[in-house]
């Protein structure tokens, strides 16, 4: 996912747009610019491709100064990575950084190359910045009405700033589709497509809405919504602290996440415990409740780490709430002929709130006929907050690792949280309400207790790391545990990993099974616990290399390790066993030197189809 920043302001902002774009590096990128409009009202622009700190030795030979500017990382989508395709791109007088998919832009780009411009880029972006100035010259109106007429013309979801030299006083931002915020300072105001961008320099945001263009200029701002109307946006005063984004003590984010996850189980669980006995959401109303009461069946909707969060509350609804539950992955949702069951309630799981997929499915399901909507999300301001009936948040805090840890085990605190309360609601008596209470206000600690199996687990990564292919396997709601266990190692250490319900072993995985092959399965004691022993057996007796995470203690033989855990209530060990999984994964993907928190090709928040 690209990131933005610019800023209008009375000092020189060179430093400020550098050090603010580096701190959008985690959202994954190629290539890096950024353009001012200096005191002869002319652009200077520098671009390269690798990483920011590239940009910046560039950009301090060139000694610039401009009080304008914008500046973008670029995730390749439409071109391949190289310092022409970078932004800021420019026509003429006019500049623009963009995030997002133009989807007609070579229809545009054709109509465009007919009139005379020259594209020295493969860009959906170069279309748009041509386009605008275009417009504006068979026109002659301004570049706000010349944003709207060209907005008309294009498809796709996108967010864009644009910068005009002839007019060095302002910027004009545009939200359609892909996140965009403006943070207000002092005389000086700022846009990014992210908070964590502006948090050292301010905590009020202007979280824009779908369909708005916004004129930023020192003293004001202008908001305009999607039917050219001017609107006043809610500010928000972010209560997120500038120190919480720094790795503090820790190598590296991810690292930090996977130990902040006791901390944000008890933000997620703060507020939301009455006396011990009985949850209760602030956020839903009597609506809502209502719902609850009629609902006989649940939709759910995510991408990658979500849907796997999705997958283990599908056996937590079906089996606790008797109230029969689908999973479906947003871009399937969204592709295909639907049938809606009777009185189905809707419900989107995102950590960032941006996910272009799991947008699209939300959008659809309005037209569906559901009882409701609801989205759990970790990003209050975002689209999907700000789109859904209701919404829950999981206060992980900020998750700038690309690979997902403390956003799934808090989805899966609220989402058994919700479990509880729907139970208590359609059966009007709370005995299970209660015991999840007291099982959940236990998690922290159980939690806190896995991870000081850290040296054990690093031990197990140093036997791992040079493996070409591993398999996970875990029964009922483990199987989505192995599901995530094995997205996160191919994610940072790009090692292939294949996860299998371990009951499917004979339908297929077993003819992979050599002396090679290790297998790692999260073997919980539960009522699947003697089935679990029995695929394992199945393994031993084929020389496979098998490691157990298990509470309960297991018949050795020579090709198994066990690292046998705290013991674990049976309702909340979906929660407790992926975290060995991510320590796993963490630490053979720095035996490897790969790059943890950015790896390779991939985006923290997927903000296109």
């Amino acid at each position: 996912m690209c990131g933005i920043v610019a800023a209008v302001t009375q000092r020189n902002i060179i430093n400020f747009l550098l050090e603010n774009i580096k701190r959008l590096e985690y959202r994954g990128y190629d290539s890096s610019g950024l353009a001012i409009i200096n005191k002869n009202n002319n652009f200077s622009r520098v671009r390269c491709v690798g990483k920011v700190n590239e940009l910046i030795e560039k950009t301090k030979k060139k000694k610039l100064f401009g009080t304008i500017g914008l500046a973008h990382t670029r995730w390749a989508t439409h071109g391949k990575v190289s310092e022409k395709n970078t932004h800021p791109h420019i026509s003429s007088h006019i500049a623009i950084v963009h995030n997002g998919i133009i989807e007609n832009s070579f229809q545009l780009r054709s109509l465009l190359t007919k009139q005379g411009y020259i594209f020295y880029s493969e860009t959906d972006t170069e279309v748009i910045v041509h386009l605008l100035h275009w417009e504006q010259k068979k026109t002659g109106k301004s570049l706000l009405e010349v944003m709207r007429n060209s907005l008309m013309k294009l498809q796709g979801n996108y967010s864009m700033v644009v910068m005009d030299s002839h007019n060095p006083s302002k910027l004009i931002a545009v939200c359609s589709g892909c996140p965009l915020i403006i943070g207000l300072g002092t005389k000086e105001n700022f846009i990014a497509s992210d908070q964590i961008a502006l948090l050292n320099i301010t905590k009020r945001f202007i979280y824009l809405k779908e369909g708005d263009i916004a004129i930023v200029k020192r003293e004001n701002i202008k908001i305009f919504n999607k039917d050219n109307s001017i609107i006043k946006r809610k500010i928000i005063k972010s209560d997120v602290k500038y120190e919480s984004v720094k790795k503090g003590k820790y190598k590296h984010y991810m690292e930090k996440e996977i130990y902040e996850q006791p901390k944000s189980i008890r933000n997620t669980l703060k507020n939301r415990l009455k006396n011990n006995t009985s949850i209760y959401f602030p956020e839903l109303g009597l609506k809502e409740i209502n719902i609850f009461l009629h609902l006989e069946h649940i939709q759910i909707v995510a991408c990658g780490t979500s849907y796997h969060a999705a997958m283990v509350s599908k056996h937590w609804f079906e089996s606790i709430a008797n109230i029969p539950c689908d999973v479906e992955v947003a871009s399937e949702f969204s592709s295909r002929k639907l049938a809606v069951r009777k009185k189905s309630f809707f419900i989107t799981l995102s950590q960032s709130g941006e996910t272009a997929d799991t947008l699209r499915a939300l959008r659809i399901s309005k037209k569906l006929g559901y009882l409701g909507n609801l989205t759990i999300c970790n990003m209050k301001g975002s689209s999907l907050v700000q789109e859904s009936d209701n919404y829950l948040l999981t206060k992980a805090g900020v998750e700038i690792g690309v690979a997902s840890t403390k956003s799934f085990t808090t989805q899966l605190t609220v989402l058994l949280m919700l479990v509880a309360k729907i139970v208590s609601i359609k059966k009007k008596e709370n005995d299970i309400e209660k015991k999840i209470v007291k099982i959940l206000t236990i998690l922290p600690y159980r939690i806190e207790e896995i991870l000081k199996k850290n040296k054990e687990i690093q031990n197990i990564a140093k036997k791992l790391y040079n493996k070409k292919n591993i398999l996970f396997l875990g029964r009922g709601d483990q199987y989505p545990i192995a599901m995530e266990g094995a997205l996160k190692l191919k994610e940072i250490s790009y090692i292939h990993a294949e996860a299998y319900p371990s009951g499917e072993l004979k339908h297929g995985p077993l003819a992979l099974i050599d002396k090679n092959m290790p297998i790692i399965i999260t073997a919980p004691k539960n009522s699947l616990l003697e089935k679990t022993k029995k695929n394992i057996q199945e393994i031993c007796t084929r020389g496979g290399l098998i490691y157990i995470f298990s509470d309960e203690e297991i018949n050795l033989e020579k090709n198994i390790t066990l690292l046998k855990v705290p013991y674990v209530e049976e309702i909340i060990a979906p929660i407790f066993y992926i975290v060995p999984l991510q320590l796993l994964a963490y630490y053979i993907a720095l035996s490897k030197g790969t790059n943890i928190d950015q790896p390779r090709n991939l985006a923290k928040s997927v903000t296109v189809e």
